[in-house]
Formats: C-alpha cells, sequence, structure tokens
C-alpha cells in the first residue's frame, strides 16, 4: 500500500525545497502538492478538479502551510477536522510562521504537529526526514471510517 503525502504549500520555492528534502532523506513516498487551501480541499474530499477522485484513499500525513491563498492553512485544518472522513488524518502545520498565536490556533484547531520550516537547507532535510521517518514509518494510524488506509 502505498502511503501518499499531501503537501499544502504555495510558495514555489518551499514546495521544491520540500520535495528536495524528502528526496534526499530517502522518502519515495507519493507526494501530492496542492498550492492553496481549495485545491487541498478538493483533493481530500473529491471536489472540484479531483471530482470523482477515491476519497477512501486518504493520505497518510498532510503537511499544511499557514498563508495560503483563497482558504488559509487554519481554516483547511478546521474543515478537515470538522469532517468524518478525514478528522483523523494526521496534519502538520508545517510554517514560516513563529507568531506565538498561530502555534496556539494550530493546536486548538486539531493540529497533531507545528514545524517552523528551517531556513538551514541541511537542517530542513533533517526536519523532512524526522517528519516523514514519524509519520510514515512508526506512527499507527487510526482504521478510516469509510475503508483501508
Amino acid at each position: 500500500m502505498n502511503k501518499v503525502i499531501l503537501l499544502v504549500e504555495d510558495n514555489s520555492t518551499d514546495e521544491k525545497l520540500t520535495l528536495l528534502a524528502f528526496k534526499k532523506s530517502g522518502i519515495a513516498n507519493e507526494i501530492i502538492v496542492a498550492r492553496d487551501g481549495v485545491k487541498a480541499l478538493d483533493y481530500l474530499f473529491g471536489t472540484g478538479e479531483h471530482a470523482g477522485r477515491d476519497i477512501s484513499v486518504t493520505p497518510t500525513v498532510m503537511l499544511l502551510d499557514l498563508n495560503l491563498p483563497r482558504v488559509n492553512g487554519l481554516e483547511v485544518l478546521r474543515r478537515v477536522r470538522g469532517d468524518e472522513r478525514t478528522r483523523s488524518l494526521p496534519v502538520v502545520m508545517l510554517t514560516a510562521s513563529k507568531e506565538e498565536e498561530d502555534v496556539v490556533r494550530s493546536y486548538s484547531l486539531g493540529a497533531n504537529a507545528y514545524v517552523r520550516k528551517p531556513v538551514d537547507f541541511t537542517e530542513f532535510v533533517e526536519a523532512a526526514r524526522t517528519i516523514g521517518l514519524f509519520w510514515l514509518l512508526l506512527n499507527e494510524a487510526p482504521p478510516s471510517p469509510g475503508g483501508a488506509r
């Protein structure tokens, strides 16, 4: 079973760095990239450009930026936690924000982790490796409500 990572990131440089960091870390899982909050929700719920997608196949983890166009990361998180189909999806806030309020709001809305994007690429590779190892290999996911995970 292929474990998919959903990366929700609007900054093309950060997207490329994240993909490169996963590659350098030996994480070969499929990574779906959504460049704004609407596209992330469309992917998760099988709407819009993802209409008809088999939504019983959920990502193993979603890496979610805070500052996104159209629908911001906190609103995406609120909608994910508010829907039975995605309520237990692990969500890692992966953001440059150092605002304490963003950390508090992320956790209060149900984020599983809050990771600040390191500026140094070596640190970023290590952060990606750690995230990948934990969420893809070590974490025991709950059974999905409507099918296999």
